[in-house]
């Protein structure tokens, strides 16, 4: 894995995680993984020095960044997830998202161990509908460290799930620039997906309780390698569910998200960040993915590099995801709906 140069305070390696294969789940076995007991860093502890932030917005160099071996495979808790909320922060700042809270920072606690997901906002321009949200979201964590191949031990988590993440980056930068969202967006990195939907089922009813009127909730999992044999670029969890992927492909003009029966085979509507809003709130709420089981060998592997990744298609999905999310946003009326 290529390095990348990182001034900070310390930098320590400090991960956990193993690799396993994708079984048919259910509610009870959403998955989950052990906990290190390992000291919890601070933003104090660690300050980062990044170069120019606008020469780092791309696809390439925001996936270099946090799928680089200085973040230590970003396990929730760790020093190397912190280096990628403060480049999350950045990117925030730099756009000109606000933080959602009294800061970008939504702290919870992740199994005995201190965790934030990263959230901002772009209120809506609309005097009536910027009372509705539309939540983007991808989860920033991976296991940090997997089954030595050779010498390397890092599970660097290039398309599981720095992909979404970037994606989300560059959805906000989209929408900061275009100020063209009638409804509120609300921008969400979640930590501790990977030990049971930690962060997202501390957003979902934090968000709950605040009496959010939640329209709709878009997650991006795992977008870094084109499916095989398709007509379609993605796939949605809980496909027939709503009407979220007809009504999305309109918006967008195109045959962006198709069916992929595996994806209900193995249950992933159940296994990420969007169920927990789902549960919550019981609006439509998917993910969208690219891994179709055939196009990537490396799931929780150390081989879950960026240089696996391909960057066209990446920018050609998040695209049409800008296409289709502009329809959500400013739609007169809430128009997915649960079926």
């Amino acid at each position: 894995m290529k390095n990348i140069f990182i001034t900070a305070l310390s930098l320590l390696a400090i991960g956990c995680g193993s690799s396993a294969p994708l079984v048919p789940v259910s509610q009870e076995n959403v998955k989950t993984t052990t906990p290190v007991e390992t000291p919890d860093p601070t933003e104090d502890q660690i300050t980062m020095v990044f170069p120019n932030i606008t020469t780092m917005t791309s696809v390439e160099k925001t996936m270099e960044f946090l799928a680089s071996d200085e973040l230590q495979g970003r396990d929730t808790g760790s020093q190397g997830i912190e280096m990628a909320a403060q480049f999350i922060k950045a990117r925030f700042e730099n756009a000109g998202v606000q933080p959602y809270f009294d800061s970008y920072r939504d702290e919870f606690n992740a199994k005995g161990r201190d965790a934030f997901n990263m959230v901002g906002v772009l209120p809506g321009t609309d005097p009536v509908l910027k009372d509705e949200v539309v939540l983007i979201g991808a989860h920033y964590d991976h296991i940090g460290t997997a089954q030595a191949v050779g010498d390397d031990t890092i599970a660097n988590g290039a398309n599981d799930n720095a992909a979404g993440t970037t994606a989300v980056l560059a959805l906000a930068d989209y929408f900061a620039k275009a100020k063209n969202n009638k409804r509120t967006l609300v921008f969400a990195l979640f930590s501790a997906e990977e030990k049971g939907l930690l962060g997202s089922k501390h957003l979902a009813k934090k968000m709950k309780t605040a009496n959010v009127d939640l329209y709709a909730m878009y997650n991006i999992e795992m977008i870094g390698v084109p499916m095989v044999g398709k007509d379609h670029l993605v796939y949605a969890s809980g496909y027939e569910l709503s009407n979220f992927p007809e009504k999305f492909n309109g918006y967008a003009g195109s045959n962006f998200i198709g069916f992929l029966p595996k994806a209900k085979e193995f249950n992933l509507f159940m296994r990420s960040d969007n169920y927990p809003f789902f549960t919550e709130f019981g609006i439509p709420a998917h993910t969208v993915s690219s891994f179709d089981f055939t196009n990537f060998d490396h799931y929780h592997g150390v081989k879950d590099e960026v240089e696996a990744m391909d960057f066209d298609f990446m920018e050609k999905v998040i695209s049409e995801m800008s296409k289709g999310l502009v329809g959500m946003t400013n739609s007169e009326s809430k128009e997915i709906v649960m079926k």
